[in-house]
């Protein structure tokens, strides 16, 4: 993998230049006062290139964060607090790096706005420069708390295969001769087993995964272990979807593919990224370990 991150930005907070300038990893102090220029942005494109992926992306998609931990001042200096949903568009030069996410919500902290429409706003417009892209925010207020759902991944869940697994290397061949080519099905299939580390800390990161297709039907068990198979492996929550949508495409023939996961939060965030062919994302809702 490259070490320089060739990103492109007019200002400081709208990109790193290499790994490890990134303030993830590294002991830093909590600034309460609003910065924008705390959000860093990793570009796509690092990890596009090692799956071979183009400008034309074989998918579109977006990536959902849920922001629970935001609070600012209103006029008078009142504490006020929300919960964020944010959707960046995948189509977008760089994703937004976590921990400086998280520096720069808590930035907010003792910052007045006039009003709950100003905060989203800035919101919208600090990480749409920094992401190089679209971006929505949905500001919750406590009064509409209750809406919060907690949901499942429709679909049927493989997790209960009995199956032994003593190699936890990631391996996509694993999905090689992984159909058969006689049936063509549209199933929806999902796991809650899906771990990886995190590319700067390797501290892990626990996800749940829908893959929903057409096409060839897909051997289950070989794709259980697939999935298991990242377990010890190292890349950003984006990166690793859209990795699975990438080999599901090569190995398995699919006609049509979504693949979206919820992974839990970490630092009061938690980043969903969703990959289709040929669907919309479905609003924000949560699974009980988020």
């Amino acid at each position: 993998m490259e070490k320089q991150l060739m990103t492109q930005h007019h200002d400081p907070y709208q990109g790193a230049s290499e790994l490890s300038e990134l303030t993830l990893g590294q002991a830093t102090s909590y600034q309460a006062e609003y910065d924008r220029t705390l959000l860093q942005g990793v570009p796509r494109k690092l990890n596009r290139d090692a799956i071979e992926l183009t400008q034309n992306l074989p998918f579109h998609g977006v990536d959902i964060w849920t922001a629970f931990e935001l609070s600012w001042l209103n006029a008078k200096g009142k504490p006020m607090v929300a919960i964020a949903d944010i959707t960046l568009d995948c189509k977008s030069l760089n994703l937004i790096e976590s921990k400086s996410f998280k520096l720069y919500l808590n930035s907010f902290n003792q910052t007045r706005f006039d009003s709950l429409e100003k905060v989203q706003r800035t919101l919208e417009q600090d990480l749409s420069n920094c992401a190089l892209g679209s971006v929505t925010v949905r500001l919750i207020e406590p009064k509409h708390f209750s809406t919060q759902r907690v949901v499942e991944l429709p679909g049927d869940c493989i997790d209960d295969l009995d199956i032994e697994i003593d190699d936890y290397r990631f391996n996509p061949q694993i999905l090689s001769n992984s159909t058969d080519k006689s049936q063509i099905v549209a199933e929806t299939l999902t796991s809650n087993l899906l771990k990886s580390n995190c590319l700067i800390t390797s501290q892990p990161d626990w996800g749940s995964v829908m893959i929903r297709y057409q096409g060839p039907k897909i051997d289950k068990e070989k794709l259980l272990r697939y999935l298991i198979s990242f377990r010890q492996h190292n890349e950003f929550h984006e990166q690793c979807i859209e990795r699975i949508f990438v080999d599901l495409k090569a190995f398995c023939s699919c006609s049509k593919l979504t693949v979206y996961a919820r992974y839990t939060r970490r630092g009061g965030l938690d980043i969903n990224p969703y990959r289709s062919d040929f669907e919309q994302a479905p609003e924000s809702q949560r699974l009980a370990r988020q």
